[in-house]
């Protein structure tokens, strides 16, 4: 596009830094709970409460925070979800033993509600359906960014500046990215003073766009919709997957494969560092297999195919024997499952742009109930059942039946339009 503006780049680069923020401050509190534990005088059972009220509150607000961003623009919406968060980030420094804690937490998970949901609509709005599977994999490899950073910053502002000031310094960040996002990001690129006629008319480009946020959410055909709850079905699948690598993954490579902490915390971090590379590659092969092929297979052809490999990928670490060969193909399976992110979330956009952060938010919420299970299936599994194998054999099937639900996903099916196959024969 030559004279074409680059606005939506800025904008992608605005959501990047979102989610490494996202994650920074999600995070840290897992790098500072040895401390706070031992300062507030909280025991182990405490503290995994403290860390279920967050994942709590962000599921049930995904949805009412996904839909104010589809009626009053993710530029206000998002300003707001970032200003809360990062108060709550400072706060919990100021807590002052398990009540306030678990209060601190959920209030911020309260407020971190929403904040993909939002983005994702801001991808509706400002980039054509050939970009948005790119956009979205940069993006998400901001949260894998922020994962793999959060451990070791949150460790060393500890070091030198103690548990409490750290998230003061966490939540200042959010803070200094709400004002500039505030400032300078517009809803529609057609308002934005640095969007020339070349540029908008490539974001417009499709024929049917993200457009306005309609007067009224069509709830009932929403929720009547074979494609939203495939792709809730789907998401759930996946966020159980993933939550095993945010909360049990460290305990495993020490009490069951017996790594030493320098290489667990190698193993720890690898397939965050797999699931990035995966997170852009992805984004990049849904949108050149909707240019050549179609929508179904850019979308659902790639979800599948990722969705059983990861699968295969755990079934195999249960069957080898090597402690390094298991802790190698788990870190396989989640860059497996990460390819195929960026369909994940292009697929409501493409099934209805115009309320992707209801949607979205539906399908988060989904994902984050299923991230709630697989922390207590894996505790049951070993506590009660004394087997590490018995968490990888349930959570295979559980991407098996994930690798099912792409199958019921049709995205050229519009909510609210005939399909497209449909005027195609006529």
């Amino acid at each position: 596009m030559p004279g074409s503006s680059r606005v939506r780049g800025r904008v992608l680069a605005f959501t990047f830094a979102l989610t490494v923020i996202t994650y920074l401050d999600r995070v840290c509190v897992s790098a500072a709970a040895p401390a706070i534990m031992k300062e507030l005088h909280i025991s182990v059972l405490q503290m995994g409460a403290v860390f279920s009220a967050f994942t709590l509150a962000y599921s049930i607000f995904e949805v009412p925070s996904g839909w104010l961003g589809d009626v009053r623009g993710p530029r206000r919406v998002l300003t707001r979800i970032v200003l809360w968060w990062s108060a709550f980030t400072m706060l919990t420094g100021a807590a002052q033993g398990f009540r306030s804690l678990v209060a601190i937490r959920f209030l911020f998970g309260v407020g971190e509600a929403g904040a993909f949901p939002n983005i994702i609509r801001s991808f509706a709005r400002w980039f054509p359906r050939r970009e948005r599977g790119r956009a979205s994999g940069i993006m998400f490899l901001g949260s894998r960014v922020g994962g793999m950073l959060s451990a070791p910053l949150a460790l060393l502002l500890i070091a030198r500046l103690g548990w409490r000031l750290s998230f003061v310094v966490f939540g200042a960040i959010g803070l200094v990215w709400a004002a500039a996002w505030a400032r300078w990001y517009r809803d529609e690129p057609a308002q934005h003073p640095g969007v020339n006629a070349e540029e908008l008319a490539w974001i417009e480009q499709d024929a049917v766009a993200g457009g306005a946020a309609p007067a009224a959410t069509p709830w009932r055909q929403l929720l009547a919709s074979r494609n939203v709850w495939a792709i809730c079905a789907m998401y759930s699948a996946y966020g159980y997957g993933l939550y095993f690598y945010l909360t049990w993954l460290p305990t495993y490579l020490v009490s069951e494969l017996g790594f030493s902490a320098l290489r667990s915390g190698f193993f720890a971090s690898l397939p965050f560092l797999l699931a990035g590379i995966a997170d852009v590659t992805g984004g990049w092969l849904t949108d050149r297999l909707a240019r050549r092929h179609s929508l179904r297979v850019a979308r659902c052809g790639l979800g599948f195919t990722a969705f059983a490999t990861t699968a295969a990928l755990l079934f195999a670490s249960t069957i080898t024997p090597a402690p390094t060969s298991k802790a190698l193909l788990l870190a396989l399976a989640l860059g497996s499952a990460d390819l195929s992110l960026s369909a994940c979330w292009a697929a409501p956009l493409d099934v209805a742009a115009a309320h992707a952060g209801v949607i979205t938010g539906f399908m988060n919420t989904f994902g984050n109930l299923g991230g709630l299970l697989c922390p207590l299936v894996v505790g049951w599994a070993v506590e009660r059942q004394h087997s590490w194998t018995l968490p990888f054999y349930i959570t295979a099937a559980v991407y098996t039946a994930g690798a099912l639900a792409w199958l019921a996903i049709d995205p050229e099916r519009r909510i609210g339009a005939v399909p497209a196959r449909h005027l195609r024969s006529g």
